[in-house]
């Protein structure tokens, strides 16, 4: 039997729901869930990793086509920068589906939903600036390679780094929904 009290009120789902759609919206990926709050919240958490992941590789696949006319064998050693977007999207997926197996209408207080909020724009708001950097290193480093074939491994470096940016977030992302929370009593 559920209580509402000022620790647990009845809309605390939804902060809950946010968190993961922030993490699945800025990610890029998106699954089919049972309850509406679920999939409501997936989506916002998803959504920002997904914009993040999408640019990352509509951007690269971009350089990747202008290059593939000058350059044709560099097209599979050109693909990485999209390889890495669509991981960027998977730290979401990730964060989305921890914290919607963590939503209940049972002993689910503000403190727990404020926590998976903020872990679902901490994944998803660092993917999205992740999928960016990656989609313009991406871009320029493939167009790049087609003219001098020695940038590629620094483009690859700086591919590590901007997609260590997505990890940050899903690291930080992990802490939050993985601490001890405390109930509605």
């Amino acid at each position: 039997m559920s209580t509402v009290t000022e620790k647990c009120p009845a809309y605390s789902p939804f902060f809950g729901a946010m968190g993961a759609t922030a993490a699945v919206v800025f990610s890029g990926k998106l699954a089919n869930f049972l309850t509406i709050a679920v999939a409501f919240k997936l989506i916002c958490l998803f959504g920002f990793v997904a914009l993040g992941a999408a640019y990352g590789t509509a951007k690269s696949g971009c350089g990747i086509s202008a290059m593939a006319v000058m350059r044709p064998e560099f097209i599979m050693k050109s693909v990485i920068p999209v390889v890495m977007a669509g991981i960027i999207a998977i730290y979401g997926l990730v964060v989305a589906v921890l914290i919607a197996n963590n939503i209940s209408t049972e002993n689910y207080g503000l403190y727990k939903a404020f926590l998976q909020l903020g872990a679902g724009l901490s994944v998803g708001l660092s993917g999205l600036a992740a999928g960016f950097a990656v989609g313009i290193v991406g871009d320029a480093g493939v167009r790049g390679t087609a003219q001098q074939p020695r940038l590629y491994v620094g483009m690859i470096l700086i591919l590590i780094f901007a997609e260590v940016l997505g990890l940050y977030g899903l690291i930080v992302a992990l802490i939050m929904t993985t601490k001890n929370q405390p109930g509605c009593d």
